[in-house]
């Protein structure tokens, strides 16, 4: 049962539901959004894009030490080859969250598919660092274009509670992301494995030019699938089209009606003035607890999980084998499982209560690499042990949750903009991570964990004084209420 318009009407009677008002679009779709075998494809193609986003950010990680060999790159050179990824991300995120709000998801999501496969082609032909670093920050747009998209994707396209709902599906991109992740370095043990040694040096080429090839199949998925979301069409006036799709993609017994209002509300979405809109008296808080848990977590999470081979190579001092299965088993295991119990457990839990877990075992865990130092023996497993519980820690808490509070705690006018602006001011702090992380674990090797340490440390404060959780808020009725 649900209530449109005033009435409490049955969506799975014979006589169709009639839809007046944008209104009765968020409603219905509050109630029943996650029904339909499109509606899963959409969100598969979604998590398609995730899944881009992480190998693209991670494929480069494991080669970074090759990198820099091949081209002669100081620490601060090696650590922008990192970051031009995210400083193209920054841009993209701001640009995405605007144009999403404005022009639609479909359009973005149709595009930004383009950046992946000519950013992967590039880096992986890449003749000189100068072209690399312009061909990182082209994949960097896409991903920054991407995730605002594919979150509206995830959000809208999923009812408000229960199986299936809007917080699980948003929090799906974790467990996608690191399942990407472990799949890079799946693809770097296969390729260090059959490639001769002498031709090592070119492994991290093959890496990253490889990603072209999934960008590619979901580009070519998604023209068969994919359709604009009925929310935000609704936001737009466009009622028939919203219908049309819940019709088509949800099988819901809807129909327009014939007193359906037909003025848009499209002046409201998709500008950049709306950015000032996050920090009004209604969504301040909001906005502050989505930063916070954005910045803190990026701080050690760029650090340790790109740094990753980094980390047991040079700081840990351990041989390239060592490394490439570590890294795969950290993101494959650890970092998909706490993912997928992030998605099974948010409803139950909340996406503050987890994050607040997820804080508090970081610090802990970066706290004892410090005091461990440069491990022997033994201690080599006590250090892998507690990247494996950062990196799972990260996925179960504030890893997952950090797009659960930019997504679901602005409704669908503001919600391109709320993942854009919180991606960007993350990716921001992802670039100082980057850049700095290598020249300060050369400079200070493991007591830098002392420092990461304390991001986490300060996140959790953050949350615990911060008492907003966006789990199961229908922030479009509040929207519509105003």
């Amino acid at each position: 049962m649900c209530i449109v318009s005033g009435y409490v009407t049955d969506i799975d009677t014979q006589t169709p539901l009639l839809i007046r008002t944008a209104r009765d679009v968020h409603a219905v779709l509050a109630e029943h959004g996650s029904r339909g075998t499109r509606t899963r494809a959409i969100i598969v193609l979604a998590l398609g894009g995730i899944f881009m986003d992480a190998y693209d950010f991670s494929s480069i990680a494991f080669g970074i030490t090759a990198i820099k060999q091949q081209f002669g790159l100081d620490g601060f050179m090696t650590g922008f080859v990192n970051a031009a990824i995210m400083i193209g991300a920054v841009v993209g995120a701001l640009l995405g969250g605007v144009l999403v709000d404005r022009f639609g998801r479909y359009k973005l999501f149709m595009a930004d598919m383009v950046f992946f496969v000519v950013a992967a082609i590039g880096c992986a032909f890449a003749p000189h660092v100068s072209v690399l670093i312009v061909f990182r920050f082209i994949m960097g747009l896409g991903v920054g274009l991407d995730l605002p998209v594919a979150m509206a994707f995830l959000a809208e396209f999923s009812k408000l509670t229960g199986s299936g709902s809007r917080a699980q599906r948003v929090n799906a991109w974790s467990p996608a992301w690191y399942i990407a992740t472990g799949f890079g370095y799946l693809v770097v043990l296969v390729v260090f494995l059959l490639l001769p040694y002498d031709q090592h040096a070119i492994l991290w080429r093959i890496v990253v030019g490889f990603g072209a090839v999934p960008a590619l199949v979901v580009l070519i998925v998604r023209r068969r699938y994919l359709a604009e979301s009925p929310q935000w069409l609704a936001e737009q006036g466009d009622l028939r089209g919203a219908v049309d799709v819940m019709r088509t993609h949800h099988d819901l017994n809807v129909q327009l009606a014939p007193d359906a209002a037909t003025i848009g509300r499209a002046g409201r979405s998709g500008h950049w003035r709306n950015i000032g809109e996050l920090f009004s008296r209604r969504y301040r808080l909001r906005t502050l607890a989505a930063l916070s848990v954005s910045v803190f977590s990026t701080i050690g999470y760029n650090a340790v999980a790109y740094g990753t081979p980094l980390i047991i190579s040079l700081l840990f001092l351990q041989s390239e084998m060592v490394t490439i299965v570590s890294a795969l088993v950290i993101n494959l295991v650890f970092g998909a499982v706490g993912g997928i119990l992030s998605v099974v457990t948010v409803n139950r839990a909340g996406a503050r209560r987890l994050t607040l877990l997820g804080f508090v075992v970081q610090a802990a865990s970066l706290f004892v690499l410090a005091a461990v130092g440069v491990p022997t023996g033994a201690l080599v497993v006590v250090a892998l042990a507690m990247l494996a519980a950062f990196v799972f820690a990260q996925s179960l808490g504030p890893g997952a949750n950090l797009m659960s509070y930019a997504t679901l705690s602005y409704p669908t006018r503001l919600r391109g903009v709320g993942v854009g602006f919180n991606q960007a001011v993350q990716r921001s702090f992802s670039i100082l991570s980057l850049l700095f992380f290598p020249v300060l674990a050369a400079a200070v090797s493991t007591n830098v964990f002392w420092l990461l340490g304390l991001a986490p440390l300060v996140g959790a404060i953050a949350i615990a004084l911060i008492r907003w959780d966006p789990t199961g808020k229908d922030v479009d009725q509040e929207d519509d209420a105003a």
